[in-house]
């Protein structure tokens, strides 16, 4: 089974039928697909009202038993923890996050964030450089997710291996990984969702490393592949996870821990 972690709606409406045919042509079994983004990225279109947003990716994934809707939140929105209880109530399966205008540790989305581990699901994070327009990637880079860890029983991803912030990344890995060992059951749970992101130049670099550092990754890590529902790419995903399968010859891993990356881990996320 082939998993892609990393899906985008753009508008409430789609064709549920071609999307899944697309996935299929692109040897794809189903993955996370995000919501339509929130008001304050007016940049990707008119937002509609935050029902609106969760009520389509619920539709999008109804009778797939392996597509999960996820609600793209804005955390600094008043209504954030109301939104996220009734986004449960309704279905949706866990959380996207891009911090455009705030620092993951912000009080006021810290405070989302825990309302979300309280609810047993996960929350899926933009991370490295932002291509929005702005002045927003110091919002985004890898150490600045560390007060996450804090939020007992979260489970969190942070997206595009944090390019060009690789290395932070696998060091803020390594001290939550050290962490959850100290304080078992205290400490939030880290994921990289491996979607690019990294440009092939540096793809085998940041893959290489990950899997070589010496910290156990191999639970943590899923694919993705950042394409939007209204025109999903077949032909791109095959291509990444081609490109991907290389890499993973030469590194060495084996089947069962290839297996992990496109599927076991994020059924577990």
């Amino acid at each position: 089974m082939i998993l892609d972690g990393h899906i985008h709606m753009q508008g409430v409406e789609v064709n549920q039928h071609e999307f899944y045919e697309k996935l299929m042509q692109g040897g794809v079994d189903g993955g996370i697909v995000f919501s339509p983004a929130p008001a304050s990225f007016k940049y990707l279109g008119v937002p509609a009202p935050a029902p609106a947003r969760w009520e389509s990716v619920l539709r999008l994934a109804w009778g797939r038993p392996h597509l999960y809707p996820f609600f793209w939140i804005d955390p600094l929105e008043e209504d954030a923890v109301t939104q996220v209880e009734a986004a449960v109530k309704a279905g949706i399966m866990g959380f996207k996050v891009i911090c455009n205008r705030f620092f993951p540790g912000d009080k006021r989305a810290m405070e989302v964030f825990q309302a979300v581990a309280s609810l047993g699901k996960p929350l899926f994070f933009h991370s490295g450089i932002l291509w929005d327009g702005t002045a927003s990637s110091e919002f985004n880079r890898p150490a600045g997710f560390e007060p996450l860890m804090g939020i007992r029983g979260l489970r969190f991803a942070m997206a595009h291996i944090s390019w060009p912030w690789c290395d932070e990344l696998i060091a803020v890995y390594g001290k939550i990984q050290s962490a959850r060992r100290q304080m078992p059951g205290e400490v939030g749970e880290l994921f990289v969702d491996i979607t690019p992101g990294t440009p092939e130049i540096y793809r085998k670099e940041a893959l290489m490393k990950l899997y070589t550092v010496g910290y156990h990754v191999e639970d943590n890590l899923f694919f993705g592949t950042d394409h939007v529902v209204e025109a999903y790419d077949a032909k791109g995903a095959r291509s990444k996870i081609a490109g991907d399968n290389a890499i993973y010859r030469e590194i060495g891993l084996t089947d069962a821990m290839v297996d992990k990356i496109y599927a076991g881990n994020l059924l577990r996320f």
